[in-house]
């Protein structure tokens, strides 16, 4: 391959119709050391990196890259950045808005339903043979209960939310949203009506779901005082992120049945340790940050992310430029 070629070098593997479309135009290097000093020993005279969860990209290693001009973010989220460093070293950040979006609407849907059914409890009781769950009529089939008819609040209607608010509407939910960044128009085009902050919101739901990144405005918004608002016995999903929560406010209002239930894809720490004590409880699903991870996500995202990378590489302006200001003077430093 030839050595004129940029050099891009990406944190772990990517799908492999990414990398094929990466190198008719670079070359490539996989770096599976997620330590900084370790990615910084093969990074150093890189051109473009492609993160994926580690390690983080700092100001410290983008500087260190005397070389590099962009930075990929193997996703959707971009809290692992530093935007504003990689704007005063002009290097471009994009990413892959978008490419999980379906993967991640399934999964909050799945949760929502997992919880309403109690699947973990019953798949537990029915492989030891105790049939329990099925009641005896009335109101005593098992604490099973439907979404159909329920208020779903959404926080957050971008790109997986207004497909969790579609999915929602099909099985007949009423759906309302806070986003602050949508207008109210754009939020009843998306399925739902939209409601003025998160204090509002709260209280009239029977299930929140997250689909908000996290920021500093976003950070622990799911607290103890919003979970108080909570109606008694309500549902919480969070597929985003896990600083967006504050865990041990989660876990109490779960404890103490103010939530019924909860489904967590996503954690203040991960991997969350063992001893976390939200893993004891019977009343939460839990999963692995799997919600976006699927074979078809990942195929668009690698190709998506490496497509504006490699505009950048040629001088193009990519299609997704995070920080716009940096344009006009990229690889200036």
């Amino acid at each position: 391959m030839p050595t004129d070629r940029p050099l891009v070098v990406l944190a772990g593997p990517i799908h492999p119709a990414g990398r094929a479309h990466l190198e008719t135009e670079a070359r490539v290097v996989v770096c599976d050391d997620e330590t900084e000093a370790g990615f910084l020993s093969v990074a150093a005279d890189a051109d473009g990196l492609l993160f994926r969860a580690k390690p983080r990209c700092t100001a410290s290693l983008m500087a260190a890259c005397k070389r590099l001009k962009v930075v990929g973010r193997h996703g959707v989220g971009l809290d692992s950045v530093d935007i504003p460093a990689a704007t005063r070293l002009g290097i471009a950040v994009v990413h892959a808005p978008g490419s999980n979006s379906q993967a991640v609407a399934e999964h909050a849907l799945m949760l929502m339903l997992a919880c309403t059914k109690r699947i973990v409890t019953v798949d537990k009781q029915t492989r030891a043979g105790d049939w329990s769950a099925r009641g005896h009529g009335g109101d005593r089939a098992g604490g099973n209960t439907e979404l159909g008819g329920k208020t779903l609040g959404i926080v957050g209607i971008g790109n997986i939310g207004r497909r969790v608010s579609k999915f929602a509407g099909a099985i007949g939910m009423k759906v309302l949203a806070y986003d602050k960044y949508v207008p109210a128009d754009e939020v009843r085009r998306r399925g739902a009506e939209q409601v003025a902050s998160l204090e509002a919101l709260v209280p009239q739901v029977d299930v929140l779901t997250c689909h908000t990144p996290l920021t500093p405005e976003t950070k622990h918004m799911i607290n103890a005082r919003t979970l108080g608002l909570m109606k008694d016995g309500a549902i919480y999903v969070n597929t985003s992120r896990g600083g967006v929560q504050d865990e041990r406010a989660v876990f109490e209002a779960l404890t103490r049945g103010k939530l019924g239930a909860a489904g967590i894809d996503v954690f203040e720490q991960e991997p969350t340790a063992l001893d976390n004590p939200i893993l004891n409880l019977p009343n939460v699903v839990v999963s692995c940050h799997v919600a976006g991870v699927t074979n078809e996500a990942n195929r668009q995202m690698g190709v998506q992310v490496v497509g504006e990378m490699l505009r950048v590489l040629r001088g193009e302006r990519p299609d997704v430029l995070v920080n716009p200001d940096v344009w006009p003077r990229l690889g200036q430093r």
